[in-house]
């Protein structure tokens, strides 16, 4: 069984307030990175996570899980091919690795990510 979770996002109207709701609920540490005001969440065991200012085209504040991956062009094919969609094609973040974003065949969200 492979595609773990590795990571989760939360896309926040308002990123001050869900650090500090999630910090003053579980304690997260919060870390802000020189990737254009993403901050990285550290829950004190993996996986990790993000938070970003909800981008507009994203319809809602939401939360996605991250799906570890050996190759995501060949995951995408397998998505499309099960009735899923591809919202965000594969994407370098430089240093780190790759990512895509994508919906199930009910429409449920989620992203794939591959270590650089």
């Amino acid at each position: 069984m492979g595609c773990p979770l590795c990571h989760f996002e939360f896309m926040s109207n308002d990123p001050e307030k869900c650090k500090q709701f999630y910090g003053d609920v579980f304690g997260w540490e919060f870390n802000d990175t020189s990737m254009s005001d993403y901050t990285l969440i550290n829950t004190g065991s993996d996986p990790g996570g993000g938070l970003m200012k909800r981008p507009d085209e994203a319809p809602s504040p939401c939360m996605y899980a991250y799906y570890l991956v050996d190759n995501i062009a060949e995951t995408v094919r397998k998505i499309k091919d099960a009735g899923g969609t591809i919202h965000h094609e594969e994407t370098e973040i430089p240093n780190v690795g790759w990512f895509a974003i994508a919906g199930d065949s009910e429409g449920i969200t989620f992203g794939l990510f591959k270590n650089k």
